[in-house]
């Protein structure tokens, strides 16, 4: 899917109001959050790579925490949609 923002995909389905945005930038994949009930979200954080996304899970992971924070950064999607935007 794509607006105004750019490319995106709805990492928790059931939760339409919640987009992680996706870019190519230097050959590496970057996502981007927004949250329509937080805005301010989009307007804090900025790009982010895979690798800050693995390497945040792995500090996430040492501190004893339950769940896996990669799961919404879903790379393969990312990749999906950013070769079928350039189709168009």
């Amino acid at each position: 899917m794509q607006d105004k923002d750019g490319i995106f995909y709805y990492p928790y389905p059931a939760k339409k109001r919640i987009r992680m945005y996706v870019r190519e930038n230097e050959g590496n994949i970057e996502f981007r959050m927004s949250n329509a009930d937080y805005p301010e979200i989009w307007e804090k954080h900025g790009w982010i790579d895979i690798d800050i996304v693995r390497r945040g899970a792995k500090m996430y992971e040492e501190r004893g925490s339950k769940g896996d924070p990669t799961k919404i950064y879903d790379l393969e999607m990312a990749r999906y949609l950013i070769k079928e935007s350039k189709k168009k």
